[in-house]
């Protein structure tokens, strides 16, 4: 399977529970460039960093990494690579994988893998991954996104609820094991070709969207197909907090 790919990577200076998140010391190098550099061992032919801010350019043309900057007001990361696909002059066949600024221990056969599900789904305008649930709490944790898929691998419906609903497991409420076959978590990488990647933004936002706080449902909702990758294995913490971030870094260190 071919490797022309490109990887974007969303950077947003402001969070509310990490601020200059993009920015934080992990080992050494500012988070983004970490995720970067992680990100390049995939194959892809490109990798970019999308900034909102100046300070993150900055960054990551100190270490070498490509980077352009972009709009500040963005209300999401697929707006922002939007305009990336569109500052970087991409055809509207380039498969595009966006991976979060804040997944420093990112697989990297994973963002390969889910931009060659993309490569052979003609299909699908979009691609994605997931694996196995294993543990019950995560099947019933709202945190915990799940996704069924059809026979072919494409996503039916993403949703925080225990999906698929075992009838007859969670007639006491809760079930004391888990349904078979065994439900998926999903994960959040995207593959994209850039020329949906360009419409997204502009497509009407699904009501099921704005129920289970869900992005990935718009594409549904329009009548678009998701491929899904199944992985073997769960993927490294990313980092939302505080906690997170020294957790990661303690992994790192004692690596």
């Amino acid at each position: 399977m071919s490797q022309d790919f490109v990887v974007l990577i969303p950077a947003r200076l402001g969070s509310s529970r990490l601020p200059d998140k993009p920015l934080a010391d992990i080992a050494g190098l500012p988070m983004v460039v970490r995720v970067a550099r992680q990100a390049a061992l995939s194959g892809a032919r490109q990798v970019v960093v999308a900034a909102d801010d100046a300070r993150i350019l900055d960054a990551c043309v100190r270490h070498g990494v490509a980077a352009v900057l972009t709009r500040s007001d963005h209300p999401s990361g697929s707006d922002r690579l939007a305009e990336a696909c569109d500052l970087l002059g991409m055809s509207d066949d380039t498969v595009v994988v966006n991976v979060q600024g804040d997944e420093p221990l990112i697989d990297p056969a994973l963002v390969r893998a889910v931009a060659e599900e993309l490569q052979r789904r003609n299909d699908c305008v979009m691609s994605t991954a997931a694996h196995t649930i294993t543990s019950l709490d995560d099947f019933l944790n709202p945190n915990v996104v799940k996704v069924v898929t059809d026979r072919s691998g494409a996503a039916l419906y993403f949703s925080r609820a225990p999906i698929a609903w075992w009838r007859d497991g969670m007639a006491q409420g809760r079930p004391a094991a888990l349904p078979s076959p065994a439900p998926l978590r999903h994960i959040g990488v995207y593959g994209y070709r850039a020329g949906f990647l360009r419409r997204f933004p502009a497509l009407e936002p699904a009501p099921l969207e704005r129920t289970e706080s869900l992005e990935q449902l718009r594409t549904l909702w329009h009548g678009e197909r998701i491929a899904v990758h199944l992985s073997d294995h769960a993927p490294g913490p990313g980092v939302d907090t505080a906690e997170d971030l020294e957790r990661v870094r303690r992994l790192l260190r004692d690596a």
